[in-house]
């Protein structure tokens, strides 16, 4: 039998009962939730999972020596300071993006993490949305020829989101709460950019919420830009990915399905067509070939599974495999973001 991970979760909300406890309890033989804290434990929301601990006494999730590492599943503004009592209880951590709402306090929790000899890593599921995947698929068969441009939206239509917040907080501001999927998945399959141009929008007005943000990524060395565009006010959504090249193009119009899933209730533990696309899902790709035939066909999706992204702490923590998501690569993430935002504090 495999050495298991055994875990605990700071926060008990929609977050971890619904992006974290579904897929982590799919990977028993691997992975253990011991103890969820939350400051009042009630279960009228979400109901007590089967051998899970709840307590509201956080030292009872810290002091615990049995558990290795901890999750923070809680609100952007309160990760820093959980952050540093997991890290200072000698806990590996995971956070969940945003990470930090400045550069300045992630690289503390870094900083912190280094000297204590543990590990801290963003929580990036995102990485295995289907759609995500099944375009690196189609970039790597080489039928596109040589890469121009890509568009990713990540659109809404919920005005009364917006509508509600009569003021600006940054850490409630979408371009924290929802860039931090795209500009990661830019970032782990790209690299960092050349340049990063920003158009980030309170369409409501100054002092409002942010609710737009289009960036756009310059790969100047690759003759590449891809374009991260998001809104909350869009009532047709634009294709989920839009991917560009010399000899053809890649239309994913749907995005990954597993979030659809999971808001009915529909868990991948017992269904094994959780989060897969239907064939009136797949994306087209329309191309030239070598030799100037044309061609017109779907792409299968490839299945997307956010519990990868605990296989592979699972080999970090457990094996000393490096991490999936590097402190470079969260680091990135929060300049870009913080360079982004700034049109936003001066409109406070």
């Amino acid at each position: 039998m495999e050495k298991q991970l055994v875990i605990g979760f700071i926060g008990n909300g929609k977050s971890t009962n619904r992006y974290h406890l579904p897929f982590v309890l799919n990977r028993p033989e691997k992975i253990r939730v011991k103890t969820i804290y939350q400051r009042r434990v009630r279960h009228d929301i979400w109901p007590a999972i089967d051998g899970v601990h709840y307590t509201e006494d956080i030292d009872a999730l810290l002091q615990d020596p049995e558990i290795q590492a901890v999750v923070l599943s809680t609100p952007a503004g309160s990760h820093v300071e959980l952050a540093r009592q997991v890290l200072a209880a000698g806990k590996h951590c995971v956070v969940e993006k945003p990470f930090a709402v400045s550069t300045a306090e992630a690289e503390e929790i870094f900083a912190l993490a280094r000297a204590k000899g543990l590990m801290v890593q963003c929580y990036q599921n995102r990485r295995f949305d289907s759609d995500f995947l099944t375009v690196q698929q189609v970039i790597a068969s080489g039928k596109l020829g040589e890469l121009y441009e890509v568009n990713m939206h990540y659109d809404y239509y919920r005005p009364e989101v917006p509508e509600r917040a009569e003021s600006f907080s940054r850490e409630e501001a979408f371009l924290y709460t929802h860039a931090c999927h795209t500009v990661d998945q830019v970032l782990s399959f790209f690299g960092e950019p050349d340049a990063v141009h920003s158009d980030v929008r309170q369409l409501l007005g100054a002092g409002r919420m942010n609710d737009y943000f289009d960036l756009d990524f310059d790969y100047g060395a690759r003759n590449l830009k891809v374009s991260v565009k998001s809104s909350y006010f869009r009532v047709k959504p634009r294709p989920s990915f839009a991917v560009y090249g010399h000899r053809g193009v890649f239309i994913k119009q749907t995005e990954d399905r597993q979030e659809a899933d999971l808001k009915k209730f529909y868990l991948p533990k017992g269904h094994d067509d959780f989060g897969i696309d239907l064939p009136e899902h797949y994306g087209t790709l329309t191309y030239y070939d070598e030799q100037g035939g044309y061609h017109e066909e779907k792409v299968p999706s490839m299945r997307g599974d956010y519990a990868r992204y605990y296989d592979a702490l699972y080999e970090t923590i457990v094996h000393g495999a490096p991490p999936l998501v590097t402190e470079e690569q969260t680091m990135a993430q929060m300049r870009i973001l913080e360079q982004a935002g700034k049109s936003l504090l001066a409109a406070m």
